[in-house]
């Protein structure tokens, strides 16, 4: 019944956010997974990814099976596409599997089985669909708030030193190589999730039954909520105000080289650009990697590692964040991930503390950073030092409650000497 109402929940979300795009004149999130049925798909890895997360409810055998298919049905699409000069792009092999395997649960599969099929199902299209809801949220934004806030986080960001600012001229420093490395990190971040997923989901097969907690969650719940904030404080970004990319929008020219200064203000800005900067969701997601890799082998450890530096310094060195966004996102993660792991495990008085003390610490932020910039650029010696302190104790929270949370090993007890046999 919980699954049943979620698929419900989910669905209905789904239909208002199409009824929302098409209120603009532009498809919704259904539509454009239609779309990717047939047409070339907006992102070919995203959806094998999806269909590896699906295959985690299979044997070897089917996997090798689905695989297979998958890869033929792209070289089809391959060859036509090819000759008609059309748009080049795989991912459709993976899409059809996966509705494949879905027509299999309903029509081949019973009881138990069949559950466990459409569980693997819907958490592979949950993946591919939270992107193309992502992707309408971001419209969404862009066309209800015409006004942005982004003098304020610039404003506030003096107290951490301009963080966007250094690491932007750090990264155009490193040329080509270094652009495109932190390029394919920001852009491949669902891909990195699935593959620390596929290792806390490896023994779905053989139980036949999900682990009560695994990233994929935490995932999808970022997604769902931050949104949400961008309603509430609509920021685009110093690339767009302060660069070149903001066209007559922008303040002026001055990023990465020269920081803002001034009284900070309401701006309006163009209709087109998301309004997708508090928090730094890919901070977010990356803390979660992050996070989740820790009881992994030491390669995946060393993979989540990577991935959180390496989206931090894209983030900042590409002009999509301020440094107030990536402290905010990390609190933000924490917060959600001590939420999900307390209704997993029961609630009780740590848990709750824990989420009501990150919770009031993001609230905390937010407000700060509207209401009192001019302060914290005035004093950046006494509030950046509170910013990273308040970020600093959601994550010692986190980790010493959590440490609470695992379950203790009795240490095992020294052997009693036995008497020798006379």
């Amino acid at each position: 019944m919980l699954w049943t109402a979620a698929s419900v929940v989910a669905l209905g979300f789904l239909i208002a956010l199409e009824i929302a795009a098409r209120h603009y004149g532009l498809p919704g999130p259904i539509t454009n997974q239609a779309r990717e049925v047939i047409f070339a798909p907006k992102s070919g890895p995203l959806l094998y990814a999806s269909m590896a997360l699906m295959m985690v409810v299979l044997t070897w055998r089917e996997r090798f099976v689905a695989f297979g298919v998958a890869v033929g049905i792209d070289v089809v699409f391959f060859l036509v596409r090819w000759a008609f000069d059309a748009k080049m792009m795989f991912g459709n092999g993976a899409l059809w599997v996966v509705l494949g395997y879905a027509v299999i649960a309903v029509t081949r599969r019973t009881g138990a089985e069949r559950v466990l099929l459409l569980k693997g199902v819907g958490l592979g299209l949950l993946l591919v669909a939270g992107r193309k809801t992502g992707d309408t949220w971001l419209l969404i934004t862009s066309k209800t708030r015409p006004v942005v806030l982004d003098q304020y986080v610039a404003t506030a960001d003096q107290a951490l030193g301009n963080p966007s600012w250094l690491v932007g001229r750090v990264v155009r420093a490193t040329g080509s190589i270094g652009s495109h490395v932190l390029d394919y990190v920001y852009i491949q971040l669902a891909v990195a999730a699935v593959v620390v997923a596929l290792y806390q989901l490896r023994h779905v097969a053989a139980e036949r039954r999900f682990p009560r907690h695994h990233l994929v969650r935490t995932f999808l719940m970022i997604g769902l909520l931050g949104p949400g904030i961008y309603m509430i404080f609509p920021v685009v970004g110093p690339i767009f105000v302060y660069g070149a990319d903001g066209g007559h929008w922008a303040v002026a020219d001055l990023w990465p080289n020269t920081p803002p200064v001034g009284t900070p203000h309401h701006m309006p800005f163009n209709e087109i650009t998301p309004r997708n900067c508090m928090p730094s969701l890919h901070t977010a997601w990356a803390t979660a990697i992050f996070i989740h890799s820790r009881r992994a082998p030491r390669a995946l450890r060393y993979l989540g590692t990577f991935w959180l530096i390496a989206t931090l310094g894209a983030t900042l060195g590409f002009g999509y964040h301020y440094g107030t966004d990536i402290i905010a996102g990390v609190v933000f993660t924490l917060t959600i991930e001590a939420a999900l792991r307390s209704a997993e495990r029961g609630w009780d008085r740590s848990g709750l503390r824990l989420v009501a003390y990150g919770t009031a610490v993001f609230t905390a932020l937010l407000v700060s950073y509207r209401y009192l910039p001019v302060e914290m650029a005035r004093y950046p010696y006494v509030f950046g030092p509170l910013l990273i302190l308040a970020m600093t104790s959601v994550i010692y929270g986190y980790v010493q409650t959590t440490r609470l949370w695992e379950p203790q090993v009795a240490p095992a007890r020294p052997l009693e000497p036995q008497p020798e046999p006379v």
